[in-house]
């Protein structure tokens, strides 16, 4: 198996409605984890890029979120549409899509 250029997680966690952190789930993350598979899939990357579901990676509430390794970035309220720019920009041209990028102060 060849080691990825990129690793991408996308939250999956899911919590009850109504709780006070929300969830990824809620908002989509279920689906959105699909559309990376078939993009990457679409692409023929899977010599290049990984993606993986992950449990909580932080801010559910403005999620979903996505979490790009090895640089670390993360990206909130990811929709499907945004899928392909992340692949052309991000995973294949190495710069972040900066409209996705969560607060710096999210970190702290």
């Amino acid at each position: 198996m060849p080691k990825p250029r990129k690793h991408v997680f996308v939250c999956s966690q899911s919590r009850p409605p109504g709780h006070p952190k929300g969830s990824c789930v809620q908002n989509g993350g279920s689906e959105l984890l699909q559309a990376f598979w078939q993009e990457l899939q679409k692409r023929n990357l899977f010599d290049q890029i990984a993606v993986s579901y992950t449990g909580c990676i932080g801010p559910c509430d403005i999620g979903p979120n996505v979490l790009v390794y090895p640089e670390g970035t993360l990206y909130v309220r990811v929709e499907k549409s945004d899928i392909a720019e992340i692949f052309d920009q991000h995973l294949l041209g190495d710069t972040p899509v900066e409209r996705l990028l969560a607060p710096t102060e999210i970190w702290n």
